[in-house]
């Protein structure tokens, strides 16, 4: 029998370059515009189109790309060019909308984290994506890691005991200008939209995406409980300093704790805690340690497959999908209770400083810094706690909040 294929564009055969269309190549779009680059020096795909408000120049777009259409109309951009994959880089909140208008028109989809600001559109999109029959896959590249089926063959076969829990940590600098990037940045909401633009739903969303996978718990029906403290320190709407706790159907728990106001930013990393060791995984750079009880640590760096080549590779052979939507259901209960609760609290202005901006391009920029996160990060990962847990001065303890 042969392998059945999602409805879209024809297949071409497999020598023919699929034709990509960029929605969003500035700011982040940038890496996307480059692997593309390094796709089309493959021969795999050719980008047929870019959308944004303003074509971009010649230099932007740079050589080994030819001649694409430019055009801030997705929909019309995908009908002209016949686009076979759209890559979808846009502001939080235009997700959904320009996802459904590139698939109505037969385009598969790469769509960058978060995949929607609230539940609600994430299952209006997930419903539509599937009346169209067109696949998606959600950017979170770290399940691209070859290191995460290592990880999880080393806890079925017991090697640091039972699961007493996962955590995450992710202590990062932004300066204050990072809010001022875009006008949605730093927002919950913008002229009466969802945009939930904070630190666990979008900079450290892996750090989270990536704990609940390891947690075995992907989808929505996956999560029993959610804890929450979200904070800010910076003059914005969203939370910059946050943690989450959450409690699966099968009983485990999962813990996050992050911060854009670090004192010394590191790489963001997910534990496994067992009764007789431990996993550390630097998600970023695909490498694992493993601690047992007796017996040295263990460092192994694992390869990668990346995200629009295992999209090309669903569409050419019928390759199992990385990320689709529904693997993300569990993350986007956490982006719901998030939305939904009350707004970050500001830190007390002792509880913070300000010192020079951490960004090469930015010397004359300030960054705001909270005193002790970075301890109060590890300890979140470490404990499974909270920060008013770890007795943070300036944290109370709030009540488990809804989820759908």
């Amino acid at each position: 029998m042969g392998m059945a294929y999602p409805r879209g564009r024809g297949e071409a055969p497999a020598e023919e370059p699929i034709p990509v269309v960029l929605a969003g190549a500035r700011g982040h779009g940038r890496r996307h515009l480059d692997n593309i680059r390094r796709l089309t020096a493959e021969g795999t795909v050719r980008l047929a189109g870019v959308c944004e408000l303003q074509p971009l120049t010649v230099k932007e777009l740079g050589d080994g790309l030819g001649e694409p259409e430019q055009s801030a109309d997705l929909a019309g951009l995908v009908t002209r060019t016949g686009a076979r994959i759209a890559v979808i880089c846009t502001p939080i909140h235009t997700h959904a909308d320009l996802a459904l208008a590139a698939a109505e028109r037969g385009a598969h989809l790469l769509l960058e984290k978060p995949p929607t600001p609230s539940y609600a559109e994430f299952a209006r999109m997930s419903e539509g994506l599937r009346g169209y029959g067109t696949v998606c896959q959600i950017g979170f590249q770290s399940h691209g890691s070859h290191a995460l089926p290592a990880i999880r063959s080393l806890v079925a076969e017991g090697r640091i005991g039972a699961i007493r829990g996962i955590g995450a940590a992710g202590a990062w600098a932004r300066d204050e200008d990072y809010y001022a990037r875009a006008p949605w940045a730093g927002h919950r909401t913008l002229d009466g939209r969802d945009v939930v633009d904070g630190v666990l739903t979008n900079p450290l969303a892996h750090a989270v995406v990536t704990a609940l996978h390891l947690g075995g718990a992907d989808r929505a029906e996956d999560v029993a409980g959610i804890e929450l403290e979200l904070y800010r320190a910076n003059a914005i709407e969203a939370d910059d300093t946050s943690c989450v706790r959450i409690r699966t159907s099968r009983g485990a728990t999962v813990a996050a704790a992050v911060t854009l106001c670090a004192e010394e930013p590191g790489e963001p990393y997910v534990v496994v805690h067992g009764d007789r060791g431990r996993i550390t995984f630097w998600y970023k750079l695909d490498r694992v340690r493993v601690e047992r009880d007796g017996a040295p640590p263990e460092t192994t760096d694992h390869a990668r497959t990346d995200l629009l080549d295992n999209l090309v590779a669903r569409l050419r052979d019928g390759t199992e999908l990385l990320v689709p939507p529904d693997r993300t259901g569990a993350f986007m209960r956490v982006v719901e209770a998030v939305r939904t609760a009350p707004a970050p609290v500001p830190l007390p202005a002792d509880a913070w400083r300000t010192e020079p901006g951490a960004g090469v391009a930015s010397r004359a920029a300030k960054r705001r810094v909270v005193t002790g996160i970075d301890r109060l990060v590890t300890a979140g990962a470490e404990r499974l706690a909270l920060y008013s847990e770890l007795r943070a001065p300036w944290a109370a303890r709030p009540a488990e909040v809804p989820h759908p």
